[in-house]
Order: structure tokens, then C-alpha cells, then sequence
């Protein structure tokens, strides 16, 4: 059965050394996941993303990560990441290496991986100085032409987790609002975990294919996990939480304050659960403050064959 708890999914798919990318272009990023992934002590992981954020300073600053693969990163809209450089910089908690690509660069990296190409070609590499610092990005003779293109080579994660509005039991997944790269990185990957704000009947997926990203033959786990995306935000179900961006560019300036607060809401948690809980003590009516209000789209006729 592919319905797990979010406690079990990693514990089965996720390995010390593993390739791992939570994706999701400013929405839908997993929080939940990666703090399992801290909760459990994983260790030596190469962390993915074409923008890493809060999620991933957490995870270095738990000592999870060895490299970092990224197109941009930082606390969007508010600065730096201060755990990432503290690693970068002094080796805190331990060094990290980067690997560092513009955005359509991981998009390429990604899309070769899903379709087990050797490379992809983009020209945008023509002109910058990336690939002074990134031996991966090279330089091929145009097969039909006299130009030289860009390739980059193909992204193959141990484990891709991706946060969705719905999927059923089988692991089709449906999302909708601002898409990223979830479906090429899934596609790309070895192992696939969905965590999502509800688990619906199949014919609701059928009733509305066009929203399918996954289909369950590719979905390793199915994780029931409402709010599973916070602070970051789900289209339809709450808003992104910015005061908490806000806190944690604070906090995170001072490793002794970054610790306390991994040992209090990871570590010092049993699970995704007791971290809402906690929050919603902390902040009462947190979810009303987050309702993202009403905005729906249109019904469409599908049509029935024969």
C-alpha cells in the first residue's frame, strides 16, 4: 500500500549519501518532509533545488547536507541565508560544496533526467561566467551549424518529494497555482514521495485529468500531511506565512539561536502534527490569519465518448 505516514516514507526512501530534491517554485515546498528528514539524522545528502530556501537552511544548519545544487537561493523577499553561508564560509556545522546553475539550467538538468537524455543544450550560458566555477556546464559543437551550445548534464534524484493540493490512493496527483518543476523532478527521479492536504477517491482525479501532474505508477508514498507546505504556501487551502520568513532571517544570524530552534520544533517534536499543534498554541487563529479566501475557476464539459 502506498499511503505511509510521513515518519515511514522517509525512513524507507530516504538514505544517508541520497540525491534529494523537495521542489516546488516558492509554493508547495515540504516542510514537513524536511524536518522528518533532520528528525531521523540523515546525513551526507545532496540537497536539489532550483530555489533553495528556509527549508534546506534548516537542513544545513542540522548537518544533513554535504553539497548544494541550485540555480538561486535565499530568504525570498527578505535576504540571505545565513545557515548556508555560515557553512559555506566557516565550515559550520560542516563544509558544504555548491553547485551552482542559472534557473533554466536546473530546469534543463531536470527535463534531460526525466528523459534520460546524456545532456541539454541551452544557449545561456554564452556570455557569463558560470562555467568558469561549474566544470559541469560545457560546451558542444552545434550538429547543425558552426555555433557552440551549452549542455548541461541530466538530474537524477534518489528521492524526489513534492507537497500537492489532492492525490488518491493510488498516487495520481493533481495540483494547481503556481507550478514549478515538480513534475520534471519527479519524473527524474528514483523514488517519488507525494505529500498532500487531502487524499481523495479516484473518479474526483478522473473527474478532472487535466490537473494530474503524477500518475500513481511513478509515486512510491502517498502521505496524508494538511499543512504539510508551511510557511510556504498551497494554492486554495492557506496563504504564505511571512512573518515567519521575517522571524527566521533573525533567528537564523546566530547558530546558538538556529540550534535552540531546531531543538525545539524538530527535534524536540514527534512529528508534523505536534509541530502544528505547537504553532497553533503559539499563534491562535494562525489558519485564519493564513485563509487564502475564494477564488474559484470555471467548470468545464468534458465530454463522454460513445
Amino acid at each position: 500500500m502506498k499511503l505511509m505516514t510521513l515518519r515511514e516514507a522517509i525512513a524507507t526512501y530516504v538514505h544517508d549519501g541520497d540525491t534529494i530534491a523537495i521542489e516546488g517554485f516558492t509554493a508547495f515546498i515540504c516542510f514537513a518532509a524536511g524536518h522528518e528528514i533532520i528528525r531521523q539524522r540523515r546525513r551526507d545528502l545532496t540537497l536539489c533545488r532550483m530555489t533553495p530556501d528556509l527549508i534546506y537552511d534548516q537542513m544545513i544548519a542540522a548537518g544533513c547536507a554535504r553539497k548544494l545544487v541550485f540555480s538561486y537561493l535565499g530568504n525570498p523577499g527578505v535576504g540571505s541565508l545565513h545557515c548556508v553561508r555560515r557553512a559555506v564560509e566557516k565550515g559550520v556545522p560542516r563544509p558544504l560544496e555548491l553547485e551552482e546553475y542559472s534557473h533554466f539550467g536546473m530546469v534543463a538538468r531536470y527535463v534531460a533526467g526525466a528523459a534520460r537524455l546524456p545532456f541539454f543544450p541551452l544557449r545561456s550560458y554564452l556570455g557569463t561566467d558560470q562555467p568558469k566555477v561549474n566544470p559541469c556546464i560545457r560546451f558542444l559543437q552545434s550538429p547543425y551549424g558552426d555555433d557552440l551550445v551549452a549542455v548541461v548534464p541530466p538530474l537524477n534524484p534518489d528521492v524526489t518529494i513534492i507537497h500537492a493540493q489532492r492525490a488518491d490512493l493510488q498516487g495520481n496527483t493533481q495540483i494547481w497555482g503556481l507550478l514549478g518543476v515538480q513534475k520534471e523532478a519527479a519524473f527524474a527521479a528514483k523514488r517519488v514521495i507525494v505529500v498532500v492536504e487531502e487524499i481523495v477517491d479516484e473518479a474526483v482525479i478522473r473527474s478532472d485529468p487535466n490537473r494530474t501532474i503524477l500518475p500513481g505508477m511513478m509515486v512510491d508514498a502517498v502521505v496524508h500531511q494538511p499543512y504539510g507546505a508551511h510557511p510556504s504556501y498551497v494554492q486554495g487551502y492557506y496563504d504564505r506565512d511571512n512573518q515567519f520568513y521575517l522571524a527566521w532571517d533573525r533567528l537564523s544570524r546566530d547558530p546558538a539561536l538556529t540550534q535552540a530552534w531546531l531543538e525545539e520544533w524538530v527535534y524536540g517534536v514527534k512529528g508534523w502534527e505536534e509541530y502544528l499543534t505547537k504553532l497553533e498554541a503559539q499563534e491562535p487563529g494562525i489558519w485564519q490569519r493564513l485563509a487564502p479566501g475564494e477564488a474559484f475557476s470555471r467548470p468545464v464539459n468534458y465530454g463522454v465518448y460513445g
